[in-house]
């Protein structure tokens, strides 16, 4: 006789995805922006790296959205509602409580040409942090399955001692393995900043353009 099982899953991570479903536009837009300031050089240019990447890689400043511009302001507004929308769910917190929460951030821009890639990091001193896909570029000659993936590192690396058939095959949920995300126009993917992470070689004849951010608040109590 078997007794009443209850499963409790424990230690979950939360990875949020936030469509943007009118975006063609504002995509568009801002593509024709980011290739604008890529074009003056130094100017934009992030130049305090810190994140292992190559060449092929263009960063931004990091303080794109207080940048001048209508259509940033846009993805900005975007991004913010979708991270109190998130905080608020999570935390239970009432429209009240959010109101006390004051955002800070630090926000970026990425230009990925063939063969770049972005190496394993987390963003410290930060609570969220998201990517915004503009555009994902195109497939070139590498697997859909990997090229230019968003890779998320499984924090339960370490519980991969010892391995059977009687854990090898466990719901996404509880998995030891990473998670994949091929990114697609107007998706914001939001996750927890200690979370480590990379961006798989990309490899096409488009720009891969994603906009990153990662943010903190201050409460007024």
């Amino acid at each position: 006789m078997l007794g009443k099982i209850k499963i409790q899953p424990s230690f979950a991570v939360p990875i949020i995805e936030v469509m943007n479903e009118d975006c063609s536009n504002l995509n568009s837009k801002l593509k024709e922006f980011f290739l604008e300031k890529e074009r003056k050089g130094e100017s934009y240019k992030n130049k305090d790296e810190y994140v292992q990447k190559n060449k092929q890689v263009y960063e931004s400043r990091f303080d794109l959205f207080s940048w001048n511009n209508k259509h940033v302001g846009e993805l900005r507004d975007f991004c913010w509602a979708s991270v109190y929308n998130v905080v608020g769910k999570l935390n239970d917190y009432s429209t009240e409580e959010l109101s006390r929460l004051h955002i800070a951030n630090s926000s970026w821009f990425h230009i990925t040409r063939n063969g770049g890639y972005f190496g394993v990091h987390n963003h410290a001193n930060s609570a969220w942090s998201g990517v915004y896909c503009v555009d994902p570029g195109d497939e070139g000659e590498q697997e859909e399955e990997t090229n230019g993936v968003l890779s998320f590192i499984s924090p339960n690396m370490a519980t991969t001692s010892y391995i059977d058939k009687s854990c090898s095959n466990l719901k996404s949920e509880y998995s030891r393995g990473n998670l994949q995300l091929k990114l697609k126009p107007g998706q914001l993917i939001l996750f927890p900043s200690w979370l480590l992470h990379e961006v798989k070689p990309y490899f096409g004849n488009k720009e891969r353009i994603t906009v990153a951010f990662n943010c903190w608040f201050k409460y007024a109590g």
